[in-house]
Parts: structure tokens; C-alpha cells; sequence
């Protein structure tokens, strides 16, 4: 199996470009189940140790379903798989310049849960423009063992997030143990209340916020992803949900910049714009190609499908 691996402001992506499954054909929410019930052994394989790492995000390239797109992306994690994953949409439009794929100009690429645009500003600056992203429920509050009563949104952003405007802890590196734990800890009092997002998907991505650390940004996070590892980058589906909430609480006009710091300090960039009502985000970020590997599988090995 051929991959690329890039960075998307810290967070990591690896680009399955050769050797993947062959899901047929259809559009990609067919592909993508397909993949679920018959290849998951890929997905474990490319993004689990000994070959990857839990942080590890990776990407199989796909034709499109529709032809005006450049490109199809199932993403997917250590955990399991994602609808949209906007670092990693960075992360493989720079890596398709990489390959010549792609110029500078506006790409669309196919995901499961729809088309996103795709501008390529530079080899390394990317511009997307994400899916329609909305708030589903404001100041839910659990009652979270060890943290007691957690307050938050429950917001769509690509994927399922629970949004806690006050972090738990200071959204420092040195905290990041406390962090997850906490955030692991939401998760669990989410699942045991029933909160789930808006067909009964589990919100299993947790956001907490607090101050920036620069005086460029308007905010910093903490994002623990599905797989249990914390986002490097500032979270792309993560910041569009958060650009929902301020648009829902009238706390940021259509156009205005709001600058998102992760917990590494890197940022994204973001906007919003309505179309009939609805908060359509836009992110800009960086990325960056740090690899080109060959993944080789040993029948014998007792651990060829990958290590969780």
C-alpha cells in the first residue's frame, strides 16, 4: 500500500494514493459501508500501531461519484470512521499538488456526507468551504463523574461535537492528561443520558474552550476525537460547529474572521456565509507533505492488521 503522509497545522494525515480496497462503484456513502462491513482490516492496518499512531488520520483517495469533483475521501481514524474531517480535506489537497493532481484554483472533493469546495491557495495554504453545519441543543448540562455538572452545545459540524465554552482545566500542554480525561469522562455521561446528535448519532467528539494565548485569536481549544486521541490542529468540523453556535447566539456576523487556536497553538482561520438560512463555514490552514511510505503486510505476522 502507497501513502502519503502531510500535517495539517500539526495534526497528521496519511493518504492512501495506492493499494487500497476496491469498494466498486456508487456514490461514496454506498462505498463507505461497503469499507465498514468488508475492508475495516485496511482502515486498522494504515492508521494503527506498529504502522501508525493513535493521532494518525488517514484518507483513501476514491473516484468520485460526481464528476464535477476532483476527488473522493473516505476519512477515517483509529477509532472508526468520519463523515467529514477538515484537516484532513487540507491535508489531501496539498498532498494532491504534491502529486500533481491538483493546481492552485477551486477543487470540489466527494466525502460520505457530501461535497465540499476545496480552494488551493499555495502549495501549503488551503481554503475549504465545509457542509451546512447547525446548533441541535444549547446548554445541555450532564453530570460528569469527577467534574460534576458540565455544561455545553450539541452542534454539527461534518461531524458530532459537544462544545463546553469553560474548559475543565487551562488549555495548556502540560494539562493535556487532565484534558483528556475529562473529555473522555463528558463522553461517557453523554452516551449514559442519551444525548446523541439529531438520527440518533453518537456525539463523540468533545470541545472544550478558553481564552487564546495570542493576541490574533479569538479563542483556543482542546478537541478529543473519536479514537481517544486530542486533535493537534484547531479542528476543522470542530470550528465549523463552533461557528454555528456563535452564529445561532448572534455573537458573529456572516464574513467576519474568527481566528481558532489549538491546543499546540497553530490556527485556523474561519468565516461563515448563510445560504437560505443556513451557516455554510469556511476554514483556511496549512499543510504540509512530510512523507512518502510503502506499508508492506506480513501474512505470518501476528499483528498484520494493526495494533489498537
Amino acid at each position: 500500500m502507497k501513502v502519503i503522509d502531510s500535517h495539517t497545522e500539526g495534526e497528521p494525515t496519511r493518504l492512501i494514493i495506492e493499494g487500497g480496497p476496491d469498494l466498486g462503484s456508487g456514490p461514496l456513502s454506498e462505498r463507505l459501508q461497503r469499507m465498514m462491513r468488508d475492508h475495516d482490516h485496511v482502515r486498522t492496518f494504515a492508521v494503527n500501531e506498529p504502522r501508525g499512531y493513535d493521532a494518525l488520520v488517514g484518507a483513501l483517495l476514491c473516484e468520485p461519484f460526481d464528476t464535477s469533483c476532483a476527488a473522493g475521501v473516505i476519512f477515517f481514524n483509529n477509532g472508526g470512521y468520519l463523515g467529514m474531517c477538515g484537516h484532513g480535506t487540507i491535508g489531501t489537497a496539498v498532498t494532491l499538488a504534491h502529486m500533481g493532481r491538483i493546481g492552485p484554483g477551486t477543487h470540489r472533493f466527494e466525502t460520505p456526507v457530501g461535497v465540499v469546495s476545496v480552494e488551493l491557495i499555495d502549495r501549503n495554504e488551503v481554503l475549504i468551504e465545509n457542509l451546512a453545519s447547525y446548533r441541535t441543543q444549547k446548554d445541555v448540562t450532564v453530570d460528569v463523574p469527577g467534574l460534576g455538572p458540565v455544561t455545553g452545545d450539541v452542534a454539527y459540524g461534518g461531524n458530532w461535537f459537544f462544545l463546553v465554552q469553560q474548559s475543565p482545566f487551562p488549555l495548556e500542554m502540560g494539562h493535556i492528561n487532565a484534558l483528556t480525561q475529562a473529555a473522555q469522562a463528558v463522553s461517557d455521561a453523554l452516551a449514559a443520558h442519551g444525548i446523541t446528535g439529531t438520527n440518533g448519532e453518537p456525539v463523540d467528539h468533545i470541545e472544550f474552550f478558553g481564552p487564546p494565548a495570542s493576541p490574533e485569536g479569538h479563542s483556543r481549544n482542546y478537541v478529543l476525537c473519536s479514537g481517544g486521541a486530542y486533535d493537534r490542529s484547531p479542528c476543522g468540523t470542530g470550528t465549523s460547529a463552533k461557528l454555528a453556535c456563535l452564529a445561532a447566539d448572534g455573537k458573529l456576523p456572516p464574513g467576519q474572521d474568527w481566528v481558532q487556536e489549538s491546543i499546540i497553538g497553530s490556527r485556523f482561520i474561519a468565516r461563515y456565509r448563510m445560504e437560505q438560512d443556513q451557516v455554510i463555514p469556511s476554514i483556511r490552514g496549512r499543510a504540509y507533505v512530510v512523507g512518502e511510505a510503502t506499508l508492506l503486510r506480513d501474512p505470518r505476522d501476528p499483528f498484520a492488521d494493526g495494533l489498537r
